[in-house]
């Protein structure tokens, strides 16, 4: 009687790495300007952080 043979090992393969969103760069947030009044809605030299709408935050280019 022969002894059993080992399957071999499976290789494993990288998966590809996801292009980074164009507007953030990755990061997942973007920097919008501040506007205050209520009519007018002037803007100011603030700056305030907001969520990238293209990629919703995840950073990653979304898919074509």
């Amino acid at each position: 009687m022969a002894a059993a043979k080992k399957p071999a090992p499976r290789r494993r393969t990288a998966k590809p790495q996801p292009r980074p969103c164009p507007d953030c760069q990755g990061n997942g947030e973007i920097t919008e300007a501040v506007r205050v009044g209520t009519r007018k809605g002037r803007t100011t030299d603030d700056q305030q952080a907001g969520l990238c709408l293209t990629c919703w935050g995840t950073g990653e280019a979304p898919a074509a």
